[in-house]
């Protein structure tokens, strides 16, 4: 049998485990990324390991979140980032030079390669043919100090594409369809190949666009063939000699095999507040619309942007629309300014917004209260707009200028003629915004500066074998770790204050939670299905952590989410029926006896004593798992070995 895309860089990789479907395995990882709502408290983990130099081929920090200076505690983590990397061997993307997903595909990115990013869209790196995911801030920094990266061995999906996309349907509607076809949970436990004939008809930042929205599948990652479309991309940022090629062997195996016809698509939309919630912008025609964002991780590509500028060149949009562009990197930017596009861009009525990930995670451009947002973004999650009642919807950026021109939902293809649109033969390469560490001869003298606002690591507590405690939360299916832990321009600031932050938590779902929980010492949280997709981001499980959440059971978890939550020191736990989740209420007094021989047969019974009943709850905690729960975190873990 032959190996797919992915088997053959996990072969090349592997470190320990075998390559059979469920069972664990530990992967050499090549580059790591981080940004800076998650990448403070990435480094603070990498300190308190006591390491000293990064042992990766490319590890790379990048300023793109936190961008809105409205106090002194973002300026004060970008400056803490900025020394971390300049003692410890990490190059540091400046704020304004992009971001991290697209920056690093334009410059670091290799084909054949393994990254982990502290970010849940990493996987865009797959466009070129890199075996890339999303992590957790701990397993970024443990990956950074040469330890392996530890994943469920994942099955093989692959998606056969036929055909050639028509004028004013994208790839941002291929990533919708499959949305619509598997749901943000069809992905859960696999690795998604693209292949067939289609491929060729895509150019590299399509298919990037495509492996960024793998992520709302809850895919461990996305991955295309590196071929001589990678090759052109490669060398037009002057790069070619990081191209090799990879493609799966003809008698790969696949679990699951999905045909997709591009001539046979149409411009796609997803509804509040779901990227499957998916339907043809035709059905929604004549939806006012108040607001347009067109940029993010997902579509703000030098191809996106030039498609933009040309559909509105000469056209001013609706009195009643406000738009914003926020192109993906400097570099993006740049081209824009020398050809013309961004003055065609700018005359439309446009407001341009720096090189960062801005309204995507809610830092800034709010829409209106219930207002209607359209926007190319990979999320539009209830509250994460930062407008509680917004109604956001995510499409292509043609669908988007369409709704920008006419001020409400509108079939783009009635805008007459699509411009054509060519990759160019050469990029504009300007690195000087990459700025790299000291040599590692003067590292030593080199001084980590910390603001007020960056606080220590909280501290973790070993798991007993007994554990008693309340029921203080109970949430419904398809929880996000936005649900979670918010983000926004109120919240993010505090990413490295831990116990300023835990105000927050659970704040969309019960305001009372943080302090409720911290009254409590130990709790239990339970929810429905699918609970934690959405967002890489650590805090999720770190702040539950502070507030003294023990253990979370549910009908099932979101891949990235389970592993922070072992991290953490917290015991994931699902129902062994389902429909135990009904019988058990909020404000029960709970109770679980002998979790480590518990955690050996794979089955813990709960006692529910004000009810009096027992559930069965079901894990499969490999031996490194077990260890890292009893010695409280994955931190305490790495420090005793």
């Amino acid at each position: 049998m032959g190996y797919t895309i992915a088997q053959k860089i996990i072969k090349n990789h592997l470190i320990s485990g075998d390559m059979t479907v469920g069972s664990e395995i530990a992967l050499k990882i090549d580059q790591t990324l981080t940004q800076d709502a998650t990448g403070t408290m990435a480094y603070l983990e990498f300190e308190t390991m006591g390491l000293k130099r990064v042992k990766t081929e490319k590890s790379v920090a990048y300023i793109d979140h936190n961008t809105l200076q409205s106090g002194f505690e973002n300026a004060d983590d970008h400056r803490y980032i900025q020394s971390v990397c300049e003692k410890h061997g990490i190059y540091f993307s400046r704020p304004g030079n992009g971001i991290c997903h697209q920056v690093h595909l334009e410059r670091f990115g290799k084909p054949g390669k393994t990254l982990i990013g502290s970010d849940s869209h990493t996987p865009t790196g797959g466009g070129i043919g890199m075996l890339a995911m999303g992590a957790g801030g701990l397993d970024v920094a443990v990956a950074m100090g040469g330890g392996a990266y530890y994943i469920t061995m994942p099955k093989m999906y692959k998606v056969n594409l036929t055909g050639k996309l028509n004028p004013f349907v994208s790839a941002k509607d291929v990533s919708l369809e499959i949305l619509r076809i598997l749901s943000v949970k069809g992905g859960v436990g696999a690795i998604i190949e693209w292949g067939g004939e289609g491929v060729k008809t895509l150019s590299v930042p399509e298919r990037a666009t495509i492996t960024n929205m793998g992520t709302e599948l809850g895919a461990t990652t996305s991955i295309f063939p590196s071929d001589e479309t990678t090759r052109e991309f490669l060398k037009a940022q002057g790069r070619e000699e990081d191209y090799i090629p990879l493609e799966s062997d003809p008698d790969a195996e696949y679990d699951k095999v999905i045909d997709i016809n591009l001539s046979e698509l149409a411009p796609l939309i997803a509804c509040p507040h779901s990227p499957d919630n998916v339907v043809t912008v035709e059905s929604l025609k004549g939806t006012k619309v108040d607001q347009v964002c067109i940029g993010s991780c997902t579509n703000s590509s030098l191809m996106d942007m030039l498609k933009v500028a040309a559909l509105l060149k000469g056209k001013t949009i609706k009195n009643s629309v406000s738009l914003s562009i926020s192109p993906g990197s400097k570099q993006v930017l740049s081209m824009l300014a020398d050809c013309g596009a961004l003055t065609d861009i700018i005359a439309s009525g446009a407001r341009l917004l720096e090189c960062a990930c801005g309204p995507c995670i809610g830092m800034g451009f709010s829409p209106n209260s219930a207002g209607v947002s359209l926007r190319t973004f990979n999320r539009n999650f209830e509250g994460r707009s930062g407008t509680a009642d917004g109604q956001v919807y995510l499409v292509s950026p043609e669908v988007a200028v369409a709704a920008a021109l006419t001020g409400e939902i509108t079939d783009p293809r009635l805008l007459g003629t699509m411009p054509e649109i060519k990759m160019p033969e050469s990029f504009k390469i300007d690195d000087s915004a990459v700025i790299p560490p000291a040599p590692e001869s003067i590292a030593d003298s080199v001084e980590i500066l910390r603001g007020p606002n960056i606080k220590p690591f909280p501290e973790a507590k070993p798991q007993q074998d007994t554990l008693s405690a309340e029921l203080v939360l109970k949430v419904g299916d398809n929880i996000t770790t936005d649900h979670i832990m918010p983000a926004g321009a109120k919240i993010l600031p505090y990413r490295s204050n831990i116990p300023h932050l835990s105000q927050f938590c659970f704040g969309v779902c019960d305001k009372t939670f943080p302090e409720r929980a911290k009254a409590l010492g130990e709790s239990i949280i339970v929810g429905g299905s699918n609970y934690g997709q959405g967002s890489s981001r650590e805090h999720a499980a770190l702040v539950p952590m502070y507030l003294g959440v023990r253990a979370v059971i549910t009908k099932s978890f979101a891949r990235i989410h389970i592993a922070n939550l072992i991290n953490a020191g917290i015991m994931p736990l699902t129902f062994k029926n389902p429909d135990d989740y009904d019988r058990i209420n909020q404000g029960d007094k709970l109770t679980m006896k002998n979790i480590y021989s518990g955690m050996d047969s794979g089955e813990i019974i709960l006692e529910d004593e004000t009810s009096g009943e027992n559930f069965t709850l079901v894990c499969s905690f490999t031996e490194r798992q077990k260890d890292i729960l009893k010695a409280g975190s994955l931190l305490l873990y790495t420090k005793g070995e």
